[in-house]
C-alpha cells in the first residue's frame, strides 16, 4: 500500500469520527449512513485523480465535481438529468432544501429532528470537511493543518450538544487526527531511509502499515505513547482549571426529548418545516384556553402572517414596530355592514412552549398581557421584545368574529392600489404551469370570491391531492409546481401554493402561520397540542378585509361563507356538511366522487388522519447553526493557510528535485 492511499484512508477515518460528533445534535443518527458512503466514493475519487496524476488542484475540482453529483443523486435525483448530472433545475432544488434546513436549523432545539434539509446539510457538511481534510492531508501532503477544519467541526458540536458522553466524541475526534499526523509522519519519514529503532514483529502489521517500512514497530509504538498521554492530558487539564458552569466535554440541561418529559418546545422562525413535526407520536399541549365564543371550531389561534414571495420562501416583511394601544385599530378594509362579534378568550401557554411571537385570534381588538411585547400593525401581530417569549405567559385576548357572507364577499370592490401592488407581487421565476393552472381552476368564474371558492375546493377535494407529510417540504417556486404536479403534500404546500395562485389571478394574498382551534376537555377548556399547528391563506377583499381560506384536506374548519355552491355552468349541489371537524388528527382525503367536497374537504368522508405541526425541542440552545458555523469557520481558518500550503508545496519540489540530482 502507498503512503497515499495511507493517508487517504487515515483522512477518511478522521474526517468520520469528527463527524461522530454532530450525532447528538439530531434525534436519528441515519444520516451517518449516507455520509460514510459518500465520503468513501470522494476520497476514492480523490485517489483516482491523484494516480493520474493530475495537478494539485485539478485533483480538488474533481473531487468537489463529483461531490456536487452525489449530493444531485442522493438527494435532489428527481430533478437531476438521468438522475445524475446536476441541472440547473437542480442545483434550484439543492438551493431550496437548504434554505429550508436553515429554516430548521434557527427553528429547532437540540436534539433537532432530522428533516430533509437538515440531513442534507449534515451529510453535505461532512462531504465539504473531508474534501478540506483529504485535500490538505493526501493532495498537498500536509497534515498539520487539516486538523483545523476537523476541530472546527468538533468544536461546534461540541459546543451546542448536550450530553454526559461528549468526552466520547472528543476522544474519537482526537484519535483521528492523531492517527492521520501519525500516518503523515512516518511516511514523511520513511522518505528519508529505513526508520531504526527495533524490530518488527510481524510483516504486514498496523505498524508496518503505519510507517510503510519495516523495523517501524518502535517509533509507531512511542507515536502512540505521546498520543495517548495527549489525549489524556485534554481530558483531565480542563477538570482541573476553573469554567463558567460546562464546557466542550460535558453539560447538562433540561429537557428530556421525546415522550412525556418536560422538554423545550421552542421556536425562532414560526414558519417551521412542517414534516417531522407532523409525525410526531405524542400531541404534547402547548396552550389553553377559554372563550365565549358560539363555536370554538372557528377560533383559529394566529401567530403571523407571511407576506413576502422572494421565490425561495414565504416571509414576513420587516415593518415597524409599536406599543400596544389599549385598543387595536379595526382590520384594515372591514366595513360596517359586515356581521361582527367580539368575543372573550384567556390563554395560558405551556412553561415548555418558547415562542417570540404571541398566537392570537384574528383579528385582535385588545390583548391584556404583562412583559416586554410591541405591536406590529400591518400584520395585527404581537412580537416579543428583548428576549421575552411566550413562555408560561398568560393573557386575555379581545377579538373579532367577521363572519361575510358570500353575496358580499361577490360584490367586494377592488382593493387599494397599494394593497394589490404589494400583495399581488410573484417573482419572475415562478413557473408559468402556476398562473396557467390557476386561470384553468377558476374559468367561467364571474368575480375574484369565485375564483378564491374554487381554489380552495380544487385543493380541498376536486383536484385529486393528497395529504402526505412525507413529501419534500419546500414553499419556492421550484416546490410549489412540482406539488401541482404530484398533487401530494401537506398543510405548508397546499397554503403557499393556494396563495401563489391566487396573485396570479389578481387576488391579494398572504399565508398566515398558527394552530386549528384545539381539542376541549372535559373542564371545558380547549387544549392546543403539537399536531396543531397549521398554515393556511389569507386573500383579501374589500369591504370585508383579510379572509381566511381553507385549502388542505381535513384540516381545522371551512369557513362558513365558502361553503355556498359558486354558480357555474353543470355544477351539482354541494351538501352542508352535518357535523364540525374535527380538531383530531385526520389523513387524506377519500378520492371517492360520491362525497361531498365540502363534507371531503371536513373529514366526513370515514376515517381520517392528521397530525399537526409543532416545534419540539428539549432545549433552549438552538440547534441549529451547527453546519453553517462549521463552513464559515473553515473558511477564515483554511484561508490564512494558504501561504503555508504554497510553502509546503515549493518545499517538496525542491526535495523532489534534489533527490532526482
Amino acid at each position: 500500500m502507498s503512503g497515499r492511499t495511507r493517508l487517504a484512508l487515515c483522512a477518511y477515518a478522521a474526517t468520520l469520527l469528527a463527524a461522530g460528533s454532530l450525532i447528538p445534535l439530531v434525534e436519528e443518527a441515519g444520516w451517518l449512513v449516507p455520509a460514510a458512503v459518500l465520503l468513501g466514493v470522494q476520497s476514492g475519487a480523490g485517489a483516482l485523480a491523484r494516480r493520474a496524476p493530475l495537478a494539485r488542484s485539478v485533483t480538488v475540482a474533481v473531487q468537489t465535481l463529483v461531490t456536487l453529483v452525489l449530493l444531485t443523486l442522493v438527494f435532489v435525483r428527481d430533478l437531476a438529468l438521468f438522475g445524475v448530472v446536476p441541472t440547473p433545475g437542480a442545483l434550484v432544488g439543492l438551493g431550496e432544501l437548504l434554505m429550508a434546513g436553515g429554516e430548521d436549523v434557527g427553528t429547532y432545539a437540540i436534539p433537532a429532528p432530522l428533516t430533509d434539509g437538515i440531513e442534507l446539510m449534515m451529510v453535505g457538511g461532512v462531504l465539504v470537511i473531508g474534501l478540506a481534510v483529504d485535500a490538505m492531508a493526501v493532495t498537498f501532503r500536509s497534515a498539520a493543518p487539516a486538523g483545523l477544519p476537523l476541530l472546527a467541526l468538533y468544536s461546534v458540536a461540541a459546543g451546542l450538544s448536550d450530553g454526559g458522553a461528549g468526552w466520547l466524541w472528543f476522544v474519537l475526534a482526537a484519535s483521528g487526527y492523531l492517527l492521520l499526523l501519525l500516518a503523515e509522519g512516518r511516511d514523511r519519514l520513511s522518505q528519508w531511509g529505513r526508520v531504526f529503532g527495533g524490530a518488527s514483529r510481524t510483516k504486514g502489521g498496523l505498524a508496518d502499515g503505519l510507517s510503510g517500512v519495516s523495523g517501524g514497530s518502535s517509533p509507531v509504538r512511542t507515536g502512540r505513547r505521546i498520543g495517548v498521554l495527549a489525549l489524556g492530558v485534554a481530558l483531565v487539564a480542563p477538570l482541573a482549571l476553573p469554567s463558567l458552569d460546562t464546557g466542550l466535554l460535558g453539560g447538562s440541561g433540561p429537557g428530556n426529548g421525546r415522550g412525556s418529559g418536560g422538554g423545550t418546545i421552542s421556536a425562532v422562525n414560526p414558519l417551521v418545516s412542517l414534516q417531522n413535526n407532523l409525525n410526531q407520536p405524542e400531541n404534547r399541549e402547548v396552550m389553553t384556553y377559554r372563550s365565549n365564543i358560539q363555536d370554538p371550531q372557528s377560533l383559529y389561534l394566529r401567530i403571523l402572517a407571511l407576506d413576502e414571495f422572494n421565490g425561495s420562501e414565504w416571509r414576513s416583511s420587516t415593518r415597524r414596530l409599536t406599543d400596544i394601544p389599549d385598543r387595536l385599530p379595526l382590520p384594515e378594509g372591514l366595513g360596517a355592514d359586515v356581521s361582527v362579534t367580539e368575543v372573550r378568550t384567556n390563554i395560558s401557554a405551556s412553561r415548555s412552549y418558547q415562542q417570540t411571537y404571541l398566537p392570537l385570534p384574528y383579528p385582535a381588538s385588545e390583548v391584556r398581557i404583562g412583559g416586554r411585547w410591541r405591536y406590529e400593525p400591518e400584520g395585527r401581530t404581537l412580537v416579543g421584545d428583548d428576549g421575552q417569549t411566550t413562555r408560561g405567559a398568560q393573557y386575555e385576548v379581545g377579538s373579532l368574529v367577521v363572519e361575510p357572507t358570500a353575496e358580499q364577499l361577490a360584490a367586494a370592490g377592488a382593493p387599494p392600489e397599494k394593497l394589490l401592488r404589494e400583495y399581488t407581487r410573484v417573482p419572475d421565476s415562478l413557473p408559468a404551469v402556476v398562473a396557467e393552472t390557476a386561470e384553468r381552476v377558476t374559468e367561467g368564474s364571474a368575480n375574484a370570491y369565485e375564483r378564491a371558492v374554487k381554489l380552495q375546493d380544487w385543493f380541498a377535494s376536486e383536484g385529486g391531492f393528497t395529504y402526505d407529510t412525507s413529501v419534500t417540504s419546500g414553499t419556492g417556486t421550484t416546490a410549489i409546481a412540482r406539488f401541482l404536479r404530484d398533487k401530494e403534500g401537506f398543510c405548508v404546500h397546499f397554503s403557499f401554493s393556494m396563495a401563489a395562485m391566487a396573485r396570479t389571478l389578481g387576488i391579494p394574498a398572504r399565508v398566515a402561520v398558527g394552530f386549528t382551534p384545539g381539542t376541549m376537555k372535559s373542564d371545558g377548556a380547549i387544549s392546543v397540542g403539537l399536531r396543531d399547528a397549521h398554515a393556511w391563506p389569507e386573500l383579501y377583499f374589500e369591504g370585508v378585509g383579510w379572509t381566511r381560506f381553507e385549502p388542505t384536506p381535513s384540516r381545522g374548519s371551512t369557513p362558513s361563507w365558502t361553503r355556498p355552491e359558486v354558480p357555474t355552468d353543470g355544477a351539482s349541489d354541494v351538501a352542508e356538511p352535518s357535523a364540525t371537524a374535527s380538531a383530531a388528527p385526520s389523513a387524506a382525503p377519500s378520492a371517492e366522487n360520491s362525497c361531498p367536497p365540502q363534507l371531503r374537504q371536513e373529514g366526513g368522508c370515514g376515517p381520517s388522519q392528521e397530525p399537526g405541526a409543532a416545534l419540539p425541542t428539549d432545549r433552549g440552545t438552538p440547534a441549529g447553526t451547527v453546519l453553517l458555523v462549521v463552513l464559515a469557520a473553515v473558511a477564515v481558518l483554511v484561508l490564512p493557510l494558504s501561504p503555508l500550503l504554497w510553502r509546503t508545496r515549493t518545499r517538496n519540489r525542491r526535495l523532489g528535485t534534489g533527490g532526482r540530482t
